[in-house]
């Protein structure tokens, strides 16, 4: 009855052994390396978007494995107790803990579809109606915008005047093309300039804006092209999800009390 006993014992004892053993991803200088390091090795991996393939899983638990020995190294060097480790573990700290909140944040306070829709709603209602394929010849003074106009009467090229006389950099080297654009995009003057002309025509006078004096030319003009909403929902969320952790960390600060 006792060799039963302690045979029972060594039984249990060796289960005991086994589920350790389970627990553990493998023993360094005989130290346990518990396996909910690969664990959480692992799902970092899957969060950056990598799949966890069978050859990669081997590799996370060599990963595993040589860290604990430079651990142990390192810690045999005394490096663990020096202030400087102990800063920088310090900022490491809340660095983990700042981004797990913002995550928990972003859980608990998601943007919604109906919030989605309604931004894309007021775009639409903002950029619809007509757009107008223009261009422009930029200059500093109305004696400059009459003579460009004259040589315009006089058949020069609008593209080839712009190249060389359009202060304005990014349409004068694209012969003043400003591509297409609802009207609510350029200041005032301009935009009255440009919705008064007829498909083809040129101002005949200069428009005096805060950047100087423009001569226009209107190309064409066609009914506003909007993005399909399904196209833009991804960055319509995006920017509503930035918007609304910019608003989440403000309001944080505005009722901490600091002193």
């Amino acid at each position: 009855m006792k060799k039963q006993v302690i045979v029972s014992l060594a039984a249990l004892a060796l289960l005991g052994s086994f589920a350790a053993q389970a627990q553990n991803l493998a023993i360094v200088n005989g130290k346990a390396v518990p396996k909910s390091r690969m664990d959480a090795l692992t799902q970092q991996v899957i969060r950056s978007g990598r799949p966890v393939t069978p050859e990669m899983e081997g590799q996370i638990k060599e990963e595993v494995i040589a860290r604990e020995i430079f651990i142990q190294e390192a810690q045999a060097r005394g490096l663990d107790a020096t202030d400087d480790f102990k800063s920088q573990l310090d900022l490491a700290r809340q660095s983990i803990l700042i981004r797990e909140l913002f995550t928990d944040y972003q859980k608990k306070s998601p943007v919604t579809d109906a919030e989605i829709q309604a931004e894309y709603d007021k775009f639409a209602a903002a950029n619809s109606g007509k757009e107008y394929r223009a261009r422009h010849i930029l200059v500093e003074k109305e004696d400059q915008a009459k003579a460009i106009i004259a040589q315009l009467k006089k058949g020069g090229k609008f593209d080839v005047i712009a190249k060389k006389s359009s202060k304005d950099p990014g349409s004068g080297a694209n012969g003043g093309d400003l591509d297409w654009a609802n009207a609510s995009s350029y200041v005032k003057e301009f935009s009255d300039a440009l919705v008064a002309l007829e498909k083809g025509k040129t101002t005949e006078t200069p428009v005096k804006t805060q950047f100087g004096y423009h001569i226009i030319r209107l190309d064409d003009v066609r009914q506003a092209q909007l993005p399909k909403f399904e196209d833009v929902k991804p960055q319509i969320a995006q920017q509503l999800q930035q918007q609304k952790m910019a608003k989440f960390q403000e309001d944080l600060r505005a009722k901490a009390k600091i002193e």
